[in-house]
């Protein structure tokens, strides 16, 4: 089988296609022909020498997400079939092997199977962005520890960066469990895709006071903001409701005004999608499988999130699209749907 492969970190011309042995599923394990492998920030972090730490040392195969089908099952996986069409999550993390190769083998509990209707490209935009989101929409205290339908009636969020992969998925599944969303983006094409994703209204953070504009659409504050960028953390305390929460999922540094947090009695909270506890994991699959089985997930620029298209032998231009902040989700094609 082919496989795109990275020897050392470094730019993303160190990736390498070559060719392996197939391998094989043991006990437990689902081999999944991979159609399409998504690459995440993390994963050109990864490949970089700059990502997510899992004490894995190349040679390895990135790529975090992916969509495809079944195609053997090891002893004892019950709930799949050969040719059933599946989504996968974080496959190469603590792993060297992730969905950039045609075939993939992994814990059952990390194979998902979608209906036979949805896409393989939605499948494959799964993963980090959606499973991060559903965290994030679920931390609060006195909130929901899985979201569905009506979850999140009455509640207000602020979605930071609703064109981008993230945010886009905080859009869909917050207002599937109800939710009146709020959003912020930087140029009328992106609140386009804002809109499409669903968000009920847009903010042009160049062009509109968002402070302003956040009380004017939510008079008692939002209850929940996801938020993509810690500089923006002032301005989120300003308009935040008493005792909201806010869910910080990048990285950089912090500094947060103790005080104006304390008076609203706001909660600040980080989010990895990796290092999730079990069972917050398993409440984000279960609830992500189900949205996207409803019809409630989708992708492509109606949708909000276009989708952006590579061959295999094209990996490394996948991989710098990326990093150069395409619009929408890169995709690589691995093998014929």
């Amino acid at each position: 089988m082919r496989a795109a492969v990275f020897p050392e970190t470094g730019p993303a011309s160190v990736l390498r296609l070559v060719d392996r042995d197939l391998p094989l599923a043991a006990a437990g394990e689902v081999r999944v022909r991979i159609v399409l492998s998504a690459v995440n920030p993390t994963d050109t972090g990864t490949r970089a020498g700059r990502g997510v730490p899992d004490g894995v040392a190349p040679p390895r195969v990135p790529n975090q997400d992916g969509a495809g089908v079944v195609d053997a099952l090891g002893e004892g996986v019950s709930g799949l079939e050969p040719g059933d069409r599946v989504w996968v999550w974080d496959a190469g993390y603590g792993r060297v092997n992730g969905t950039a190769q045609e075939y993939v083998v992994l814990p059952r509990h990390q194979v998902v199977r979608m209906n036979d209707y949805v896409p393989f490209e939605v499948g494959a935009a799964l993963g980090i962005p959606a499973l991060t989101a559903h965290r994030c929409l679920t931390l609060a205290a006195d909130g929901p520890a899985r979201l569905a339908p009506g979850a999140l009636d009455g509640r207000t969020v602020l979605v930071a960066g609703g064109a981008g992969a993230v945010g886009n998925a905080a859009i869909q599944l917050a207002k599937w469990a109800g939710a009146t969303v709020l959003t912020t983006v930087s140029s009328k094409e992106k609140a386009a895709l804002a809109l499409a994703a669903g968000a009920d209204a847009v903010i042009d953070y160049r062009e509109e006071d968002v402070a302003a504009r956040v009380r004017e659409l939510s008079p008692g504050g939002p209850h929940l903001i996801v938020e993509v960028n810690t500089a923006n953390l002032d301005l989120d305390l300003d308009v935040i409701a008493p005792g909201g929460d806010i869910a910080v999922y990048v990285g950089g540094k912090v500094s947060v005004p103790s005080f104006k947090a304390m008076l609203k009695n706001v909660s600040l909270d980080f989010v990895l999608t990796y290092t999730t506890r079990p069972e917050e994991k398993a409440n984000a699959v279960a609830a992500v499988a189900e949205a996207v089985d409803r019809g409630a997930f989708r992708v492509g620029e109606d949708a909000g999130l276009p989708i952006i298209r590579f061959p295999l032998d094209r990996v490394a231009e996948a991989h710098e699209a990326v990093e150069n902040h395409a619009v929408g989700k890169v995709v690589i094609e691995v093998t014929a749907p």
